[in-house]
């Protein structure tokens, strides 16, 4: 019989992974006592101690992705911008 795949909210996993992290208990019995996959639960006990170290939590990842993006547009709108104005200098000379 198959299992359907359970959709946590922020809220859920959040509250697991403090009750991982105050209670001392294994992942495993917690994840049953909750009804979550071992795995799963693993998964995010692993990122949010990433995150607490001072690594990116998905949110930064997310964010450092888009303003990256951005930022190559911008400077290939200003490269665009300085040939446009060099042309036009070059122009008004002759």
């Amino acid at each position: 019989m198959s299992r359907l795949r359970g959709n946590f909210g922020r809220g859920f996993r959040d509250g697991a992974v403090r009750i991982v992290d105050e209670t001392g208990k294994p992942v495993a019995e917690i994840a049953r006592d909750l009804g979550v996959n071992e795995g799963t639960l693993g998964n995010w006990v692993r990122r949010d101690r990433v995150e607490q170290a001072g690594g990116l939590g998905s949110d930064e990842r997310a964010e450092l992705v888009r303003l990256r993006k951005e930022n190559a547009t911008l400077r290939m709108e200003r490269d665009v911008l300085k040939r446009s104005a060099i042309v036009q200098v070059s122009g008004a000379t002759r």
